[in-house]
C-alpha cells in the first residue's frame, strides 16, 4: 500500500501518518525501487490502534508506552488512569454547570461586575442605587475580586459581615454619605482637610472583623499598595486612614 491508500483505509491523514513515523509510533516501511514506502497489513493494524487510543483520549507519549514491549505500565493500567482522569472532569463539569445555572436563575446574578455568586448578587440588590458614585462602583469592583481570592470560609464571613451592615438602621444612608465624600475627593489633594472627615465616615461603614486579625497595612504590601495606586491620590489617603482606623478600634 502507498501512504495515501494506508491513511485512508484507516481514516486518518497523511500528514498524520508522517507525523506518528516522525515520533516513532509507527515503523518506517520499506521502500520499493522507485523510492515509494511500501505499508503492509501490519503498518494498517498498528495505526487503527494508534488511532483507537487516541480517539479514547490518550496522549501519544502514553500511546506509545502501551506499544512498547517494554512498558512501564501495561494497558489496563493506563486505561483505569484515563478513565479515572476522566471522572474527575465530569465531576469538575458538573460544578461548574451547577454554578452557571445558580446564576442563570438568580435574579440580577448577573451583575456589571459579574459573573458573581449568588450571595454578592443579592447584596448588590440590597444596596441603593449608586450608578452615579465612581466610588461606589469601585467598590463593587473590590467586593468582586475579595470574593474571587478569598479563601471560601473568609468569603462567607464577609458576605455575612456586610449583609449584616446593610441592615442595620442608618447602615445605608451612612454608606450613602461616606460614598459622597470620597467622589468629593477625586480631584482633591491627599492633606485636604475632608480626607479625614471621609476615612471617619467610611470606618463607621467597616465592621470590626472585617479585616482578618493578621491584617497587615504596610505601606510595602504588594496588594495594598497596588490598590492605593488605582484611586486618585486623596481617596487613596481617605482609605489608608480608613483602615488605620479599623485596626485602632479592634485593639
Amino acid at each position: 500500500m502507498r501512504i495515501g491508500e494506508l491513511a485512508t483505509a484507516v481514516g486518518v491523514t497523511t500528514r498524520t501518518v508522517r507525523h506518528y513515523h516522525h515520533l516513532g509510533l509507527l515503523p518506517e516501511p520499506e521502500r520499493r525501487a522507485n523510492g515509494y514506502r511500501d505499508y503492509t497489513l501490519r503498518h494498517a493494524v498498528v495505526l487503527a490502534r494508534i488511532r483507537r487510543l487516541t480517539e479514547l483520549g490518550l496522549g501519544l507519549a502514553e500511546v506509545r508506552d502501551v506499544l512498547a514491549d517494554d512498558a512501564g505500565k501495561d494497558l489496563v493500567e493506563v486505561l483505569t488512569e484515563l478513565d479515572e482522569d476522566l471522572a474527575c472532569q465530569e465531576a469538575a463539569v458538573r460544578d461548574r454547570r451547577a454554578r452557571l445555572r445558580a446564576l442563570l436563575e438568580t435574579e440580577g446574578g448577573l451583575t456589571a461586575e459579574g459573573p458573581v455568586s449568588p450571595e454578592l448578587a443579592a447584596l448588590f440588590r440590597e444596596m441603593p442605587d449608586l450608578s452615579d458614585s465612581p466610588t461606589a462602583a469601585r467598590d463593587r469592583e473590590m467586593l468582586a475580586l475579595i470574593e474571587t481570592t478569598a479563601p471560601p470560609e473568609q468569603r462567607e464571613q464577609l458576605m455575612g459581615l456586610l449583609t449584616g451592615f446593610m441592615k442595620v438602621p442608618g447602615g445605608v444612608e451612612r454608606a450613602l454619605a461616606a460614598y459622597a465624600l470620597l467622589d468629593e475627593l477625586a480631584d482633591a489633594e491627599p492633606d485636604d482637610p475632608r480626607v479625614d472627615e471621609a476615612a471617619r465616615a467610611l470606618a463607621a461603614c467597616l465592621p470590626a472583623d472585617l479585616l482578618p486579625k493578621d491584617a497587615s497595612l504596610d505601606q510595602d504590601h504588594s496588594f495594598l499598595r497596588a490598590m492605593y495606586a488605582d484611586f486618585p491620590p486623596a481617596q487613596a489617603e481617605a482609605i489608608r486612614r480608613t483602615l488605620h482606623i479599623v485596626m485602632e478600634e479592634r485593639t
